[in-house]
């Protein structure tokens, strides 16, 4: 069966208490922020986005559905430091749709991970190469970012179905 990016059955395939703080890179209007926040109604929920305009619209959605725990962060995540967010805070990082835009995957990978708590876990989520949908340049496999996964340590716990365009990998830190 077709399908295509499904946050609420990736999200189904994590093992997540409901007071997790977890950050979405790239949120956009949040396709995984809004799921990760009904989930986690004693947590946080760290919405980072360089755009002004994805941020506002993840605020008239947080405001309709009734969720006061979406903290929005406008920052540049491929700077040092850029999430703005202090080491070790994060049970989740979510790299959903992201990677396959950026022009230095390894410094926002290592951002990633520098919010993170040890052994806590990253999702990354990106296009297929070979998907009729989407965008047409710089998509990424797992296999061609698995040299940076290596270098910042980052262990493979699991591969997660991620719908028929997507792939999906959980790592831990």
């Amino acid at each position: 069966m077709i399908s295509f990016l499904e946050p609420e059955k990736i999200i189904s395939q994590l093992e997540l208490k409901p007071d997790y703080h977890v950050a979405e890179f790239g949120c956009g209007p949040g396709g995984f922020v809004i799921p990760l926040a009904r989930k986690l109604f004693k947590g946080m929920v760290y919405a980072l986005d360089i755009q002004e305009e994805a941020l506002s619209a993840l605020t008239g959605r947080a405001r309709a559905e009734g969720l006061n725990n979406i903290r929005k962060i406008r920052c540049d995540l491929e700077e040092p430091k850029g999430s703005r967010i202090q080491d070790n805070l994060m049970d989740l990082v979510v790299v959903s749709n992201i990677l396959f835009q950026s022009e230095h995957k390894e410094a926002m990978l290592k951002e990633a991970k520098r919010i993170l708590k040890p052994k806590g876990q990253m999702l990354i989520v990106d296009w297929k190469k070979d998907s009729p949908f989407g965008p047409v340049e710089g998509r990424v496999e797992l296999e061609d970012i698995k040299a940076i996964l290596i270098r910042l340590e980052l262990k493979q716990k699991k591969e997660l179905e991620a719908g028929t365009y997507h792939w999906g990998v959980v790592l831990e830190k």
